[in-house]
């Protein structure tokens, strides 16, 4: 590619859609924290109370004193022990409380967070899972207080496991919670069956508060903020909003599951029913308290009206795993974030092409930074036509330059009929000025598909490559204290590595132009490898090790194509030859030249009436 006028306006195009894209998917949700914050400000009065947001995973008391209630009624007297009981199987231990028969905490046994331990959800006593029940005449009670009896875990011969809390009263009304976990399964489920429903329940709603607190699992909280969303299925399918402080959203009617995505991880509730109504609210506590995000959600589920009823939900805990997610025919690998917003079209070209190459490639070599070198040649490949395209229109170019040159010292300053002089020239030469820049511009969209594929691919997290020992993460080999606008408070090997040979293309490029009389020509090489200093330092690993193998393989076509393939000799006979064929102008050519001779008439007037 040649640094002529065209390929940089090509180079400033594909800039500017490059810091579009990373103002999208990075800042732009911030600018409506202020209005979500003055909404949540209003309806502040209608949120639930919570404990601070300084919350962490705390021990129970052993005894807790439990309300009184009268003859008949659910609510138990005296003091009531809480105890736990878990549930687990190859990939999930769930620790269930008699307090709200209620699931506490989940451990992912594949799966470590920054500190070296089991990743925990659901944990800490923000977490809440329970919902209004009419207890006796005109009192009603939270769910998450009253103590439930437990039944001993049974297990199938699948290796599943089921437990069944009971309350019941005196009148023959009870609840009971049935829980069942499948072998090899991040998701749970829960029958809620009521006896006495139409006395417990008013107007067969189930009106149920489900607080999440997602603590931090990444080694970088920020990062992790940023990524961490409210995703949910609604009346028009997904739909996503990234969290921020005071972010509240509510539905009327058609939710048909919410959940809370962290980078890797979500924990994500699924009623059989759907929810007729859904308010949440969301927190950001200060970085220092280690949790990226606390929700509160006030929902509301209705059941057919019968004395005895029977509420079924689905609890998904685990991994933000496309393969995974996708088996539950939920549309809830939707989640996993191959492509959003602005970009959401590349999520395709993951899905079809990089998806199933990857993990081709992934079934024959243990290490994934080679992987991802062969998908790099792969994609590489692909795009080779491309490539090759461009380079024959810098050559073409190039070959133009000494009649292009000699145009603009017969023009001088005159740039109008200069450019309609080499519109012509190029017309009759057979050459496409845009020819060099875009097949740059096709290869945008797989640029940002590659950057959402490795920013989400939990299969990186934890796999170490050479000096990176996380590929899904900056590879830090220098650290300071202090932030540098810009840069941040480390250094990334592999973004050096990126930056470098970014540069030794610009340099190759540059030597191959005949003119670098332009001073923008001059320091364009020196201006985007900096860029990119800035924007990859923070970015996982494997997609800078992935431009960086990239970048060596363009630097190696650029030699080989610039050889030993294109002809010179014969790019100028053609151009000469295509000067000699009779040309049909198009209309737009037509319309082109029209409005540039007005315009050059009027630009006649205006000097001929000035000189008078």
């Amino acid at each position: 590619m040649k640094f002529d006028k065209n390929t940089v306006i090509g180079v400033v195009l594909l800039a500017i859609l490059f810091f579009a894209y990373f103002y999208y998917a990075r800042i732009g949700q911030i600018e409506m924290a202020t209005k979500q914050k003055r909404i949540a400000d209003s309806l502040a009065a209608l949120a639930p109370v919570v404990k601070d947001t300084a919350v962490t995973a705390e021990s129970l008391s052993d005894t807790t004193m439990a309300a009184t209630g009268a003859s008949g009624s659910l609510v138990q007297s005296g003091n009531i022990k809480e105890e736990f009981t878990e549930l687990q199987n190859d990939l999930v231990k769930i620790r269930f409380s008699n307090k709200g028969a209620r699931p506490v905490s989940v451990q992912l046994k594949k799966y470590q967070s920054a500190d070296s331990i089991p990743v925990s959800l659901l944990s800490g006593s923000f977490n809440q899972f329970s919902y209004q029940v009419n207890t006796g005449n005109n009192q009603t009670a939270a769910s998450g207080d009253l103590y439930f009896s437990a039944a001993e875990v049974k297990q199938d011969a699948e290796g599943g496991q089921q437990i069944v809390y009971t309350i019941k009263d005196s009148a023959g009304r009870s609840i009971e919670h049935r829980y069942d976990l499948k072998a090899g399964e991040y998701m749970f489920r829960l029958d809620i069956a009521v006896k006495g429903a139409n006395q417990l329940f008013s107007n067969n709603t189930l009106n149920l508060l489900w607080q999440v607190q997602a603590d931090q699992q990444e080694r970088d909280i920020k990062t992790e903020k940023r990524e961490t969303q409210l995703g949910l299925y609604g009346e028009d399918g997904f739909d996503y909003f990234t969290m921020s402080d005071g972010l509240n959203k509510n539905w009327e009617t058609g939710l048909k599951w919410l959940g809370i995505k962290q980078k890797f991880f979500n924990t994500t509730i699924i009623p059989e029913n759907g929810f007729s109504y859904a308010e949440i609210n969301c927190k950001m506590p200060d970085d220092s308290f280690r949790v990226v995000a606390q929700t509160t959600a006030n929902l509301r589920t209705t059941f057919p009206s019968s004395n005895n009823a029977n509420i079924g939900f689905h609890f998904y805990v685990g991994p933000n795993d496309y393969s995974i997610l996708k088996k539950y025919k939920r549309d809830m690998e939707d989640m996993v974030n191959l492509g959003q917003g602005f970009y959401a079209f590349v999520k395709y070209i993951n899905r079809w092409i990089v998806l199933p190459v990857f993990g081709f490639f992934e079934k024959y070599f243990a290490s994934l930074g080679l992987v991802i070198a062969l998908l790099t040649i792969f994609i590489r490949l692909l795009t080779s036509p491309l490539v090759y395209t461009s380079y024959v229109s810098g050559a073409k170019m190039k070959a133009l330059r000494p009649e292009i040159d000699a145009l603009k010292a017969k023009y001088g300053d005159d740039q109008q009929a200069y450019s309609m002089e080499q519109m012509k020239l190029f017309r009759s030469a057979g050459v496409n000025p845009l020819g060099g820049c875009i097949p740059a511009l096709l290869q945008i969209p797989i640029f940002f598909a590659l950057y959402s594929f490795f920013n989400s691919n939990i299969g990186l997290r934890g796999e170490s490559f050479w000096w990176s020992s996380d590929l899904s993460s900056y590879d830090a080999v220098l650290t300071w204290g202090f932030n540098i606008p810009g840069l941040g408070s480390h250094l990334s090997l592999f973004t050096i590595l990126a930056v470098v040979t970014s540069l030794l293309i610009s340099l190759y490029s540059m030597s191959m132009t005949p003119d670098q009389n332009n001073p923008v020509l001059k320091y364009m090489p020196y201006i985007f490898p900096i860029m990119l200093l800035g924007i990859f330092n923070g970015l996982p690993s494997a997609l800078t090790w992935y431009y960086t193998v990239s970048n060596v393989i363009t630097l190696v076509l650029q030699f080989v194509i610039q050889t030993y393939i294109i002809d010179h000799n014969k790019i100028l006979a053609e151009i000469e030859a295509n000067k000699k064929k009779p040309k049909e102008k198009s209309k737009w050519q037509e319309r082109l030249e029209q409005m540039q001779e007005t315009q050059k008439k009027v630009n006649a007037l205006k000097e001929k009436s000035g000189k008078k």
